[in-house]
């Protein structure tokens, strides 16, 4: 009896989402088998930490895609260690083993391999499916959500109706409810893929309290789910950006910072009344932008000789544009249309590989006084605005809660100078200045240099 009304609420099911041609549940079990979850661990100084997150299987040698953001920015490529790939429904011990490939500027993708060409078997790429063309607005739509491992990843199924579609500056479908998991696909009733499911699109409500009755704005985020999906002429393309090595380079770099869509005020007594513009905040030293001759406060109206697109919002032209500079390669040359006093230019920047990213740089744990440094980056120097020559010293990047360092006061990102009388221009200067302490026995101390927010701070390292 149980089983006969299972399978009449199953029929009831499908009849009510009016679906044509295969049934839903063979259409299920068929793709079911393109998505995974992806787990790593970060080996930190104190401890090693676990990451899930959902990734979508792209071709037949078990390549994953997964979003990079869930890798710390302060974690070295050396750090990230044994990634494994569940299958939907799999055991806890039931994993795939496979090799981190590196991550992708342009797309976002970070890309994973399984290394058993029998597991990537099992899996079924997203490109084995007929791509359907974006949807209309109220089609509905179905996708796959996971379980994480505490429940066994186990799949779930979601639908949705479209109710908005927008160039956000990729195509974008957003939908009245959840209709897959993060970076996972989705379907329409015909079993073709639609797109992948995009984080960052959250539900806005009021919180209220006894200390805020007339309400606080929150936005409220489901890590697991998306109501917004990233469609299949966006994401099929590019499918293969397969980085050439774990630290994702060449990484492409033109050096414009801070860049605003141009006030609506502005645009009008410029005559841009139709036109999206850009205004750059800085030029960085050193960098493409500034060998091209591009200054802070000019205005890009062009890329190519084609205007920028009026993309809403507005925000959306910034990453309309950072997008162009991430598809392009290290010496590509890009052609810009800039309004610089009320003058039109035209602009050739030849574009470079981005300096050396804190996660590539050498890096040091002092276990005894519980603090890990690293070498000076570019990107360092250009948050702290001082100038190339200046791009000197190490970093703070983690202090040991309760050690010796921690105790003295030192803080994640505090940029060191000199320790004791010694200047510090890079790590192995650190070195030599904390070795004796590092390996010493009994109580010792140094006097620290620190520069915190524009500010010198002197702080006293002890050990017990």
């Amino acid at each position: 009896m149980k089983r006969y009304f299972t399978g009449y609420l199953r029929v009831m099911l499908f009849a009510a989402l009016g679906l044509r041609g295969a049934p839903l549940e063979e259409l299920w079990e068929e793709r079911v088998a393109t998505v995974v979850t992806v787990e790593f661990f970060v080996e930190g100084e104190l401890e090693r930490q676990a990451t899930q997150t959902f990734g979508t299987v792209i071709d037949d040698q078990g390549t994953v895609i997964f979003p990079s953001d869930v890798i710390s920015t302060k974690a070295a490529v050396t750090q990230l260690t044994d990634f494994r790939i569940y299958r939907a429904g799999a055991e806890a011990a039931d994993y795939f083993l496979a090799t981190f490939l590196g991550h992708d500027e342009f797309t976002g993708w970070a890309f994973v391999r399984v290394d058993d060409g029998a597991a990537a078997r099992m899996l079924v790429p997203i490109t084995r499916f007929e791509s359907a063309p974006p949807p209309r607005i109220a089609q509905e739509l179905w996708g796959i959500g996971l379980r994480k491992k505490e429940d066994g990843f186990a799949p779930y199924f979601m639908s949705g109706r479209v109710s908005l579609i927008q160039r956000l500056p990729q195509l974008t479908a957003l939908l009245s409810r959840s209709v897959t998991g993060t970076s996972l696909p989705a379907f329409d009733l015909e079993g073709r893929f639609v797109g992948l499911g995009v984080s960052g699109f959250g539900q806005a409500y009021l919180q209220f309290s006894s200390r805020d009755r007339g309400g606080l704005p929150v936005v409220m985020i489901d890590p697991d789910e998306c109501a917004a999906l990233i469609l299949a002429n966006e994401v099929l393309p590019y499918l293969d950006r397969i980085p050439q090595n774990s630290s994702g380079r060449p990484m492409v770099w033109l050096g414009t910072s801070g860049l605003q869509p141009l006030d609506p005020e502005v645009a009008t007594y410029l005559g841009l009344d139709n036109s999206a513009a850009l205004v750059i905040s800085d030029v960085l030293a050193n960098s493409p932008a500034e060998a091209a001759g591009l200054q802070a406060r000019d205005v890009i109206v062009a890329l190519e000789g084609n205007p920028l697109p009026g993309l809403k919002p507005a925000r959306a032209v910034v990453d309309y544009f950072q997008r162009e500079v991430d598809r392009r390669r290290p010496g590509d040359v890009m052609t810009l249309g800039v309004i610089r006093g009320g003058e039109r230019l035209t602009i050739q920047a030849e574009l470079k590989d981005a300096p050396p990213l804190p996660r590539e740089l050498p890096r040091r744990y002092f276990e005894r006084l519980g603090f890990t440094l690293r070498d000076f980056a570019y990107v360092d120097g250009a948050a702290r605005r001082v100038g190339v020559a200046d791009h000197e010293g190490v970093i703070v990047n983690f202090t040991k809660p309760g050690g010796p360092a921690a105790l003295a006061g030192l803080q994640v990102d505090d940029w060191i100078r000199r320790i004791g009388a010694i200047e510090i221009r890079g790590l192995d200067d650190a070195m030599n200045a904390l070795d004796f302490i590092e390996e010493g026995s009994g109580s010792q101390s140094c006097l620290i240099v620190v520069d915190r927010a524009g500010q010198s701070v002197q702080l006293t390292l002890k050990t017990n």
